[in-house]
């Protein structure tokens, strides 16, 4: 049984609520100041393993595929619906931290739900420990996410605790499928996965700075189809 993810959704509980329930006692000046810092780590993030891309044009045709899939599928458009309706029925038990108006909450949440479920740190952790049965580098991530939903849920609230949900979902599942996913990649593979995630996550931190609003959950198709284009474009192209 996988062990990972339950600790690693328990920290960003855990750092939701003790984030949340400080915001509430900063100045609003610190709340607005720690904005682009949030979006200044996730752009780092990004441009970390970004250099590690095998086949660069592959993920662009990947992230220019799944950005139209995710545009003509309303992933946005969804993930914002269930994103309101978790600040209302969270609003009801706690009270409202940060003062954002919905669209300026909406905004950063969607790009925080997709830092935090989307990372490479979590779909490499996942698939390794159901793999090997090793939860060291879902370890890792769980002390960056302790921290990190602290930080997040200072301007948006208990809600970002909640973010804990998606994200089990989808490392238990990952590590579920990675028995009969690993086999099948390559090291090239998994360098341009990486650099697609590292592209979203660069798309997620301009948007936290407010430079320019990608449609970061539209992206998100794009980690699906990263490593089978990079499998044929490294066979029959490069």
């Amino acid at each position: 049984m996988v062990i990972g993810p339950f600790v690693n959704g328990s920290a960003v509980v855990i750092g939701g609520l003790l984030g949340a329930f400080a915001g509430a006692k900063l100045p609003e000046r610190v709340r607005v100041g720690l904005n682009p810092l949030f979006g200044l780590c996730s752009m780092g993030l990004g441009i970390m393993v970004i250099p590690g891309v095998k086949y660069f044009a592959a993920v662009v045709l990947a992230s220019v595929i799944g950005l139209a899939i995710g545009e003509l599928c309303y992933i946005e458009k969804g993930i914002n619906k269930l994103a309101g309706s978790a600040r209302g029925l969270i609003d009801k038990v706690f009270p409202p931290v940060g003062g954002l108006s919905q669209e300026e909450f909406l905004d950063k949440y969607v790009a925080i739900l997709v830092l935090f479920c989307a990372s490479g740190t979590g779909v490499f952790g996942s698939m390794h420990e159901g793999m090997t049965g090793d939860p060291s580098i879902l370890y890792i991530k769980t002390i960056l996410d302790l921290f990190t939903a602290g930080i997040f849920a200072i301007t948006l609230g208990y809600a970002v605790a909640v973010i804990a949900v998606p994200q089990l979902v989808i490392q238990l599942s990952l590590a579920a499928l990675a028995a009969f996913i690993v086999p099948m990649t390559t090291p090239e593979m998994r360098a341009d996965f990486s650099a697609a995630g590292g592209l979203i996550m660069l798309a997620t931190g301009l948007r936290i700075c407010g430079i320019k609003s990608f449609p970061v959950a539209n992206m998100l198709p794009a980690l699906v189809l990263v490593m089978p284009i990079s499998y044929l474009w490294g066979t029959y192209i490069a």
